[in-house]
């Protein structure tokens, strides 16, 4: 997404509104906006005169189809483009998680999948943060599956990482002395803070976050090839291949949400569609060999 000016946060969320139904409709008119916010027609098309004005270019008004459409030149400069933005606009009275819920746009058409959550303490969150930016220690217990009834941690966090449906934190054990995942719903209790890190365990130390790592996914070679062609173009892929450029310690996490098992190749190549094109070079980010 191009920089965003520092704007604020209400009129952000219209623009975005603006330039998704503009992408996707190629059609936007005030009541829209009115509607969606609840203000009135005046103030409406004032948003849009300002989103115009910051993105010059993006929009001309079609008298024949009364409303504003997007130019050849379009450019988002508010939202990635991506499809998931304006499904997740469309399906915002269905899903309380969509960054649009609450906005009213008429009747969906689409569906989305309710799925379970999973519970996070917003005490446990709000300690992580705090030692996360104050670069301090925390005392926690943690069930895992070696400790399922909790375990007594001291750790340094960093980072809170959402992924493969969850959410974790990027944070040093003292115990096992190296950087880890800890899903945020396992922490038991509240952290209590217990001083400053002991030493350099912040995120700038932790050399596996920093790395970048590049994962080279190709349809199943096993398909036939006009197979592999239609996986190819429901990815996106460039010359049969698609790149994905991740952090370390996240490359497993970016498998698993594509459906791939790095460990174990599907008996049914319809059932798997791609696979890892570079797997010796990212062999340490998945384990076995």
């Amino acid at each position: 997404m191009p920089d965003t000016p520092a704007i604020g946060w209400d009129t952000l969320a219209r623009y975005r509104l603006i330039e998704t139904l503009a992408l996707w409709e190629g059609r936007v008119v005030a009541h829209q906006v009115g509607e969606a916010f609840g203000i009135g027609r005046q103030q409406s098309q004032k948003v849009l005169r300002q989103y115009r004005a910051v993105a010059p270019g993006n929009l001309v008004y079609d008298e024949s189809r009364k409303g504003f459409l997007p130019t050849d030149s379009f450019a988002p400069r508010f939202i990635q483009g991506r499809v998931e933005e304006y499904l997740h606009l469309m399906g915002s009275d269905q899903a309380p998680e969509s960054p649009f819920a609450g906005l009213s746009l008429g009747p969906a058409t689409t569906e989305s999948l309710p799925l379970p959550s999973r519970k996070v303490s917003p005490q446990v969150v709000r300690e992580i943060v705090k030692a996360a930016r104050d670069g301090q220690r925390l005392e926690v217990t943690y069930a895992s599956f070696t400790s399922p009834g909790g375990e007594e941690r001291i750790i340094v966090p960093h980072t809170l990482v959402l992924a493969a449906g969850r959410w974790h934190v990027r944070a040093f054990c003292e115990k096992h002395r190296n950087y880890r995942d800890f899903v945020l719903s396992r922490f038991q209790g509240v952290p209590e803070p217990c001083g400053d890190m002991l030493g350099d365990h912040g995120i700038a130390e932790d050399s596996a976050w920093r790395t970048q790592v590049e994962v080279r996914l190709i349809p199943d070679r096993r398909l036939p090839s006009e197979e592999q062609a239609l996986i190819a173009a429901d990815y996106g892929m460039t010359d049969g291949e698609l790149t994905l450029a991740c952090r370390g310690p996240l490359v497993l996490y970016a498998l698993r949400e594509l459906g791939i098992n790095p460990h174990h190749v599907e008996t049914e190549p319809r059932a798997q569609q791609i696979e890892i094109a570079n797997r010796p070079a990212i062999v340490e980010w998945i384990g076995w060999s």
